[in-house]
């Protein structure tokens, strides 16, 4: 569950970063803005998932490791 979590947490930071460089550069990926509900809250969301990140590395830190 703990590596789960990890990877989980992984991925949101990954997409989190992924959705803030594309918003302030002219690269073109990563998944937030690829969804069309979110026009215009491509920052928000990308900003919630660092957060989501975050609280999920801190999840797994707490589960024990066996």
């Amino acid at each position: 569950m703990k590596q789960l979590l990890e990877v989980l947490g992984f991925l949101a930071l990954v997409q989190g970063v992924a959705g803030l460089v594309t918003e302030f550069t002219d690269w073109d990926w990563g998944f937030v803005q690829r969804l069309g509900f979110l026009d215009g809250y491509e920052v928000y969301a990308s900003v919630a998932l660092l957060v989501l990140g975050g609280a999920l590395f801190s999840a797994a830190e707490s589960r024990k490791s066996g």
